[in-house]
């Protein structure tokens, strides 16, 4: 099925130029309408296009409306759309015809492989790198860490529905100063001790990932406070770096740890596995990379250490401090250590195929970086000098996909009652309690009221589990990516509003029309005819239904899945209507079996949409 924004904006756009051939470049602006009144979309194009001819064509003066009068005269929509209207100063009304909605819905019904449900892969199908969650190794992942996994979970699903050829790729922290004040510390307090027989040193007592933290938060205090262990660390960081085997032996000994950590956030949280390639994998290519940037007369030194300014075309400073002062980006520490930069170089020219090592899946076409907004200085940097270096190619897209800080209710960074970083582990459990008293009271008010039947502790479990970690992800994906939002247990697994317990509420109720209707819900997936859309509000839910491809493209366009979540929000709200003014099992036949296929439709697109936000459904609640 087409994107019916973008068919409608190519048929506006094909108007236009018939009609004003001297502004070829004029953009058509098809919208959704905001108001259903004036019909379903509005081509807002007629005015900028007035702006600029200047109000002077071969016709004379010409006001937007009569701009918008030449366009619609032109227009051919008749296929799809009732006659156009122009309203205001030259807004070109549309309006879906109730028969072709109709025909849309029917021929979308079918079950076939994947259940695109009307979604159709793209035509030009891209290598997308996205970079996401990479948290710092030998701690546990903390709320930091939440947005970049589960924005970036969304965007790869979307990404890969669409038709694209997604690398998941967790660029881990493995890598650097933490390591090496860590290994410092553990050996000069003589925590780990080699083992008689065997290769490598190991812990003289087992020990967990929290245990690891607290080592190393030990270590940060006595980096701090004593320059003779702060120069041990820094020595320790550059054998390191240059392989030395007792420090990689010890330094593989925490990654064991952290990793195994790590995979029990991600199944807990549903994230499929992804390539986890660290800083530590393109250790080798980094003196390649300062080699290369100094060939290109790239590099200046400043006080031993190694710095790329960046110049525009005039030679100026790029980057500047509020001083005024040219800011660099620093590649190598006087001491020859590399740091987060160094690994970023190595890592774009690795993912766009313009060094030494070829990645399996070819090259890059775009690489996405989702990663906290306070990052965005470090990316404009990185991806200039990348572009300066040739590590990027001018074709690859760089895209930093910033986002904001999840806020307390005192409107400061979500931490502890006592000031504390948030385990998100922690957070995981206290999600998934709350959320089993939430199914329980909901359950005990539906048995009582004779809507279903009690649910058993074990399906009160597996529910609790599906709501908490859907409450929690969807609390975050409903928002505008790059804004702060504020962390409300109340608001996220309230089960009114746009929220994951409100949207998994409404699947599990269309389903439970089936059961309590005796229907199967296959039975009505292979007839592609027509559906009947006799009421308002089924016709209103059939458009709403049709909008899913738009709403998925712009969500990919602007790498925002919130728009994806705002939509499905609106198909529950149309749901609600028609459920509401139109039986479905007390109708009679052939309207009950119409009316069943759009409940089957509306859950499929539900199951769907959420499923690409990351988020599971539940048959029953």
């Amino acid at each position: 099925m087409p994107n019916i924004q973008r068919l409608l904006d190519q048929r506006v756009t094909t108007a236009m130029r018939a009609a004003f051939p001297e502004a070829p470049d004029a953009p058509a602006i098809v919208q959704p309408a905001q108001d259903p009144r004036f019909g379903d979309y509005q081509a807002n194009g007629a005015m900028a296009l007035a702006k600029q001819l200047k109000s002077k064509t071969r016709l004379g003066e010409m006001k937007p409306r009569q701009v918008a009068a030449e366009v619609v005269a032109r227009l051919d929509v008749a296929d799809l759309c009732e006659p156009p209207e122009i309203a205001g100063p030259g807004f070109i009304n549309l309006r879906l015809k109730p028969d072709w909605v109709a025909a849309q819905v029917g021929a979308i019904n079918p079950d076939k492989p994947e259940d695109r449900l009307g979604v159709p892969r793209a035509e030009r199908p891209e290598t997308v790198v996205v970079d996401y969650s990479a948290p710092n190794l030998a701690k546990e992942m903390h709320v930091g860490h939440l947005r970049s996994t589960i924005i970036g979970d969304a965007l790869v699903r979307m990404l890969d529905f669409s038709g694209h050829k997604v690398v998941r790729q967790n660029h881990v922290g493995d890598w650097g100063t933490q390591f090496g004040m860590l290994v410092a510390y553990l050996t000069e307090k003589k925590l780990i001790q080699p083992v008689a027989g065997q290769e490598g040193w190991f812990f003289a007592e087992d020990k967990t990932l929290a245990d690891l933290e607290t080592l190393y938060r030990a270590a940060k205090q006595l980096f701090d406070a004593d320059a003779v262990f702060a120069a041990k660390a820094r020595e320790t960081v550059v054998r390191l770096q240059s392989g030395d085997p007792q420090t990689l032996e010890i330094w593989k000994d925490f990654l064991v740890l952290s990793m195994g950590h790590c995979k029990e956030v991600y199944d807990r949280l549903a994230i499929p596995p992804f390539e986890v390639r660290g800083e530590s994998a393109y250790n080798d290519d980094l003196p390649r990379v300062i080699a290369d940037l100094a060939a290109k007369g790239l590099l200046t030194e400043s006080e031993g250490a190694q710095c790329i300014f960046v110049k525009d075309e005039q030679g100026n400073p790029r980057f500047v401090a509020k001083d005024g002062t040219p800011l660099p980006l620093l590649v190598q520490k006087s001491d020859e250590g590399y740091l987060y930069a160094t690994t970023d170089l190595a890592a774009i020219r690795y993912r766009c195929g313009t060094g030494p090592e070829k990645a399996p899946w070819g090259r890059a076409d775009k690489i996405l970086y989702v990663v906290d907004a306070r990052q965005s200085l470090h990316f404009q940097m990185l991806f200039a000098c990348a572009r300066r270096a040739g590590f990027a190619k001018p074709e690859t897209v760089l895209e930093h996909i910033a986002f904001g800080t999840m806020m307390g209710a005192d409107g400061k960074p979500f931490k502890t009652r006592e000031g504390g970083t948030v385990k998100l582990m922690d957070l995981l459990d206290e999600a998934e309690k709350r959320a089993l008293d939430l199914v329980t009271q909901k359950n005990a008010e539906d048995v009582a009221a004779g809507r279903t039947q009690p649910l058993t502790e074990t399906q009160k479990q597996e529910i609790a589990h599906t709501v908490g970690i859907g409450a929690v992800k969807y609390a975050d994906l409903a928002q505008n990516r790059t804004s702060d939002y504020i962390f409300s247990w109340e608001k996220m697994l309230s089960l009114d509003g746009n929220t994951a317990p409100y949207m998994q509420y409404a699947y599990a109720r269309v389903r439970s029309i089936f059961r309590k209707g005796g229907h199967e819900a296959e039975a009505h997936r292979a007839d592609p005819s027509p559906i009947a859309l006799d009421s308002p509000q089924e016709l209103a839910l059939g458009k709403t239904l049709l909008r899913f491809p738009e709403a998925l493209d712009r969500a990919i366009e602007d790498y925002r899945p919130n728009v994806l979540a705002a939509y499905l929000y609106d198909l529950a709200g149309a749901f609600t209507a028609f459920y509401d003014a139109c039986p479905v099992l007390q109708s009679e036949e052939a309207m009950r079996s119409a009316r069943l296929k759009l409940c089957d439709l509306t859950a499929r697109v539900i199951q769907r949409g959420l499923s690409l936000l990351g988020i599971e459904t539940a048959e029953r609640m």
